[in-house]
């Protein structure tokens, strides 16, 4: 039975479950099935190397942060044949985000929208999941940890919150994400502004830079940004990663926008939407890289096309 035909008898059941609900049973069940050899049942994707940031990746298509927010299931969410896996957003300090419910399903447009709210362990017990893994003991692939700040970080110090992740994770990371762009934490998107972004990303390269001396070792720096910015605050944003040498971008988060789910159910909460116009097909993958891209992730696709989504954009991608 392929893994397509399991997702398709899965997804119902799943759907009638609070979509949280059904977030929180599925993970533990992916590592279960995988520390059980069932996910070798799986279809993975041929090798179709990129290297992009001076790193390898074994096939263009990786899971996107925001699935696995405290790197528990990193073996579990591998043995699916993703490229790369990313994990977090991670902040400093444990945080429970914000109150239930928090994900919205809006079937018929294939979207999601989430006010999560940096939900996660805290940095030491997610360094820890990172170092329990297989994945990274093992170094069986590449691994990008996502780092944030804390929803009570005034946001005039959230540097110190960046620059104490960044410090934390830099040993175990083949990249680190920069998350910036989370609409569903106050004021963070406030850090896109020029002279914010200018003072931040000069503190992110000179840790950087440290912590490649200390460790002998350079792990790149990416910046997560938002959809929501208009052709000015692009040009500032693109300015300032070429000024301070950041090694890549990762476009984008989940949008405030509401234009095109504007008469669905759940259309008016509020948080961040992410579906249809993401990737949800092979189709939707190769757009992406015609539009520039060298790599996509996938996250809410996985949601409604399941597992086999992973083999199809790297096959329209090879």
């Amino acid at each position: 039975m392929s893994d397509k035909l399991l997702y398709a008898l899965a997804r119902p059941l799943l759907f009638t479950l609070d979509p949280e609900t059904a977030h929180n049973l599925t993970l533990p069940a992916l590592r279960r099935a995988s520390a059980l050899g069932v996910t070798r049942l799986v279809s993975k994707p041929r090798p179709d190397p990129r290297t992009v940031m001076g790193i390898t990746f074994p096939n263009p298509v990786g899971l996107a942060a925001g699935l696995d927010k405290d790197g528990a299931y990193i073996d579990g969410l591998a043995a699916l044949g993703f490229g790369s896996i990313e994990v977090g957003t991670v902040t400093p300090r444990p945080q429970a985000g914000n109150p239930k419910p928090r994900i919205f399903r809006l079937p018929s447009a294939r979207g999601i929208i989430n006010r999560m709210g940096f939900n996660n362990g805290g940095v030491d017990a997610f360094v820890a999941n990172v170092q329990a893994s297989r994945f990274y003991q093992e170094k069986r692939g590449v691994l990008g940890l996502n780092i944030g700040k804390n929803a009570d970080t005034p946001i005039e110090r959230a540097a110190e919150d960046y620059l104490h992740c960044l410090r934390k994770v830099y040993p175990y990371a083949s990249y680190v994400t920069v998350n910036i762009s989370s609409p569903n934490t106050k004021n963070l998107r406030q850090l896109q502004g020029a002279s914010e972004l200018d003072a931040l990303l000069a503190q992110l390269k000179g840790e950087q830079s440290r912590l490649a001396d200390e460790h002998g070792r350079y792990v790149p720096l990416a910046l997560k940004i938002a959809p929501d910015v208009d052709a000015d605050q692009i040009r500032d944003i693109g300015a300032a990663l070429l000024r301070h040498g950041i090694d890549g971008v990762i476009a984008t988060n989940t949008t405030l926008s509401r234009r095109d789910v504007e008469n669905h159910r759940h259309a008016n909460q509020q948080g961040g939407l992410s579906g249809a116009g993401g990737i949800l097909s092979g189709r939707d993958a190769k757009a992406k890289i015609q539009a520039g891209a060298q790599l996509v992730q996938l996250y809410s696709g996985l949601i409604y096309r399941g597992p086999a989504l992973v083999r199809e954009c790297a096959d329209a991608l090879r």
